[in-house]
């Protein structure tokens, strides 16, 4: 297949033709990277290092939305070989970061080309395989839903680029376009995005990390999770009670305070932390509302968070064995 350029005729608000508006901005970033010394300006090259950064966007466009349309047409090779070339340029980009943070331009002077030479690659198999490629094998559907899709990530462009096709931008959140699925529909129900049946549903819930209470509009307990540990004990009983008995008499006066703020509409989130049988419980309050900004209640969130106040560095190997 031959390659295609910049001059390939695309619609106006195409994901690719979009991904040939970054290429221009991505060159002409590697030329100015490439062009200046860290160790005689160090800022200029900061600066110029954090706008390449903004690749990560292309990146996370390429691996949520056009790998996974290519995955439906049996194409696996960009989920699996392109996504593990971005990784290693995140790599790359981290270790710069870090000579960065450490003030070392001797470093990142030797580590820079390594950076340029990488992205420059993964440009040119773009422009020869993954683009070309795409382009025969997806439907003009397939790239208006896919750039629905990329309305939520972004693109590195300085204003956000035309709409595809030329119509009004529809929120994902108000988008519920029937698609073809790639699993069974069979007693599901359709969520804001996705489909679940009521186990997986339950599996959920049982699985989070975390107590979550529901409480109505009418400060009625209308659902708890049933975890395997949970912070606070609950019972079926909870269902259908006035949350006001179902809290210590000291907080109760918190708790309506709270409830009330809600259903005015002046406080949306309230939190709070405390000792509790030695561990450290971060309890937080969301309002619930609908599209039209209506009180639909509040959820209550506890989470034992003694361990996660304990973490430091990072952590991106497995560690099983």
């Amino acid at each position: 297949m031959n390659a295609i350029s910049n001059t390939t005729p695309l619609p106006e608000g195409h994901p690719v033709q979009i991904y040939f508006q970054e290429n221009d901005i991505i060159h002409a970033l590697l030329e100015e990277l490439s062009a200046v010394n860290p160790e005689d300006d160090l800022q200029k090259y900061t600066n110029i290092f954090n706008q390449l950064q903004t690749i990560e966007k292309r990146f996370a466009r390429k691996e949520n939305q056009l790998f996974p349309f290519l995955e439906k047409k049996g194409w696996n090779g960009p989920s699996q070989g392109m996504w593990s070339f971005h990784d290693n340029l995140r790599e790359q980009f981290r270790l710069i970061q870090y000579y960065l943070k450490m003030n070392n331009p001797e470093k990142i002077s030797i580590n820079t080309p390594f950076l340029v030479n990488g992205i420059d690659r993964l440009m040119q198999m773009e422009e020869a395989v993954l683009f070309p490629n795409s382009l025969e094998l997806l439907t003009e559907a397939d790239w208006i839903e896919m750039r629905k899709g990329e309305e939520e990530i972004g693109w590195m462009l300085p204003e956000a680029p035309a709409p595809y096709p030329k119509q009004e931008y529809i929120h994902p959140s108000e988008d519920f376009t029937k698609r073809e699925m790639s699993f069974s529909l069979e007693n599901t129900s359709h969520y804001d995005e996705g489909y679940m049946t009521v186990g997986q549903v339950n599996l959920l819930f049982k699985t989070m990390p975390l107590d979550l209470t529901y409480v109505d509009e009418n400060d009625k307990v209308i659902f708890y999770n049933r975890g395997e540990e949970r912070v606070f004990p609950r019972s079926a009983g909870i269902i259908g009670r006035e949350v006001k008995f179902c809290h210590p008499p000291k907080s109760v006066g918190t708790v309506l305070k709270i409830l009330d703020e809600f259903r005015k509409g002046t406080k949306n989130e309230s939190s709070f932390w405390i000792n509790y049988k030695d561990r450290l419980i971060y309890i937080r309050y969301f309002a619930v509302r609908d599209a039209d900004k209506n009180y639909k209640g509040v959820i209550e969130m506890s989470q034992d968070i003694t361990d996660i106040k304990k973490i430091e560095g990072e952590k991106r190997l497995l560690d099983w064995d």
